[in-house]
């Protein structure tokens, strides 16, 4: 949630934060700011605006130069989306100003004490509590400034500092929201994401919770808040500037969508082990006794990890049989979970920063829980904290809904079933089969993608529909709760995913014409039960768009899908409902990669 880019060098560093703010505003965009340390003046200047980054662009002066800045686009937490609610934060004498991601827990208690000492609050935000705090610090550096603030600070915090009085330093600190640190040439640079460092450098430095950096022009250094130096090595993206470009695409997410194949043609490249028919995971960290030691798995994840993280589950038993269940990690944390010692757990994760997932693993830790990650992100907070894990190499992905990610977590949780299915009693024979399996799907992918027409069509006649019921069984349940969630967050239309066979225990009820239903119908061995579902609805006048593998003559259409093995089937019967969902929003008028009230990365709880 939110987005922080900073830089300290000697070019001019308002349109360079500016392009940061673009690259960063699928991160949050209900309002957005910038200042700057004046070389002539000495002092700081800023421009905030509600709205886009491009309204915040609008309003910056052509006269508005200097060589030191930090910037921020907001997801609004504390106080609505205003030009005054907008980062950075100044003290009312303009020396301190403050961006920062997360949440400050005991603001409303620190609030108080400061308002009872005089302090007069611009803003209804916790992070103006942290501007006054180092304002009125009276330590001589603005490290021991900044750390003397922290102590009392209660919460989650991505921050970074600038002080007119210490015009040659960016102070920046960390704890449960991404900070990172870009290494130039004489140059220096911080953001919350990659994506906004990318166009100027490859070398990177991720801060770990507790830590903190001090950047100059031509030098940097971390340590911990208690002032410990700590030894930084700067490592090297893997994605160069354009991976984060449209590519020619309308909207990041029609890109995205389309990169699926090469996608997961990446997700399995260099991991297939025709010898034995199994994969590779060497991240894992879990060897054969290990595995077959493991009694259960639970997976924890938020929202579209979660769902992938469903049909994670269903692939593992049906794979492996090892007992398996997918959570919600927001939930998990807080219901005191027993944590049984035979238990693995799973986390998923598309940033690798999601704060529910995180601290889920954090606790789990704590309990002296086995816990690996399956994140996008490399060197992510949630991949050093698991004791092992894959990564799901889907690339960059930029529009705030997931779907090339979701697709590629789905092919990941295939290849840690099968790893653990040959390990246990999976045959030869089956082994061989899913292999076979994954290599056709980018082919597959493909093939779906290619529908897009006609899919489009389907969407223009459903766009207006007040409501959509998606329905699946078993292994379709899973792909209904994510084609739902789709829908929901890009066209706004009331969507709800129920399995196929509770529609007779209450849902039916919701049935009528204007109530179209989205039924997923594998060929599978539950044909039959899913068509009688199909037979229900119809007997009440309901419309159906069906997903299939062959025509369904109770459906008003039917969008026809390749067939792969039964098990891996789910992953194909995503992709279509995700481009059903782009075009009925598109149909629409929807900001189709910058959904209302929601961000990419959500790091706050």
């Amino acid at each position: 949630m939110c987005g922080i880019v900073g830089y300290i060098g000697k070019r001019d560093v308002a349109p360079l934060l500016l392009e940061g703010l673009q690259r960063l505003e699928y991160r949050g965009y209900d309002s957005a700011g910038v200042v700057i340390n004046s070389p002539k003046s000495g002092a700081l200047k800023m421009v905030k605006a509600k709205g886009r980054v491009r309204d915040l662009e609008a309003r910056v002066p052509k006269r508005f130069t200097g060589t030191t800045g930090i910037a921020h686009t907001r997801w609004a937490t504390h106080g609505a989306p205003s030009d005054v609610n907008s980062h950075p934060h100044l003290d009312p004498e303009n020396k301190v100003a403050v961006v920062h991601n997360g949440i400050v827990d005991n603001a409303a208690e620190l609030r108080v004490k400061l308002e009872a000492e005089g302090v007069v609050f611009a803003s209804e935000t916790d992070t103006e509590v942290i501007t006054h705090l180092i304002a009125r610090s009276q330590a001589d550096s603005l490290e021991e400034k900044v750390r003397e603030a922290l102590k009392v600070i209660e919460g989650t915090y991505g921050i970074a500092v600038m002080h007119a009085d210490f015009a040659d330093r960016i102070v920046v600190a960390r704890n449960g929201s991404p900070v990172i640190l870009g290494i130039g040439e004489k140059e220096m640079l911080v953001a919350s994401d990659v994506a906004a460092l990318i166009a100027h450098t490859r070398q990177v430095v991720t801060l770990n919770d507790g830590e903190m950096a001090t950047l100059k022009a031509d030098d940097f250094r971390t340590y911990t808040t208690s002032g410990t130096l700590t030894n930084a090595t700067p490592e090297t993206v893997e994605w160069e500037a354009a991976s984060y470009d449209m590519g020619g695409h309308d909207t990041y997410m029609h890109k995205e969508m389309s990169e699926q194949a090469d996608a997961v043609d990446r997700v399995l490249r260099g991991r297939i082990d025709d010898r034995f028919s199994t994969v590779h995971l060497g991240g894992l960290n879990l060897d054969a006794r290990e595995a077959r030691g493991v009694r259960r798995i639970k997976i924890l994840g938020c929202g579209t990890s979660y769902h992938a993280g469903m049909i994670g589950a269903g692939l593992i038993e049906e794979l492996a049989r090892i007992p398996a269940d997918a959570e919600p990690a927001s939930e998990f944390r807080y219901r005191n979970p027993v944590v049984d010692p035979d238990t693995l757990y799973i986390a998923v994760s598309q940033s690798g920063e999601t704060y529910d997932v995180l601290a889920a693993v954090q606790e789990l830790k704590r309990k002296g829980a086995r816990v690996l990650g399956v994140v996008n992100v490399v060197g992510s907070a949630i991949a050093r904290e698991a004791d092992g894990g894959t990564y799901v190499h889907a690339g960059p992905e930029v529009c705030v809904v997931s779907t090339k990610c979701f697709t590629n977590t789905v092919v990941a949780f295939a290849l840690l079933a099968l790893h653990l299915g040959r390990i246990r009693d999976l045959s030869v024979a089956d082994g061989k089969r899913i292999i076979e399996g994954l290599r056709k799907l980018p082919g597959q992918i493909s093939e779906i993608l290619a529908m897009e027409p006609e899919i489009e069509k389907l969407a223009k006649e459903y766009a207006g529909a007040q409501s959509m019921m998606f329905i699946g069984r078993v292994r379709g349940y899973p792909v209904a709760l994510e084609a739902s969630l789709k829908l929901k967050e890009i066209s706004y239309i009331h969507a709800e995913a129920y399995p196929a066979s509770e529609l007779k225990h209450g849902p039916l009820a919701l049935i009528e014409p204007a109530l179209p239903t989205v039924a997923i119908v594998p060929d599978d061995d539950l044909l039959e039960k899913n068509r009688a579902a199909l037979e229900e609805i119809k007997a009440r006048s309901g419309r159906i768009l069906a997903v299939a593998h062959r025509e369904q003559e109770k459906a008003d259409h039917t969008i026809v899908v390749p067939k792969n093995e039964d098990e891996l089937d789910p992953i194909l019967m995503g992709i279509p409902l995700q481009l059903f969902a782009y075009h009925t929003a598109l149909a629409m008028g929807r900001d189709i990669d910058k959904p209302r009230n929601l961000a990419k990365s959500v790091t706050v709880e």
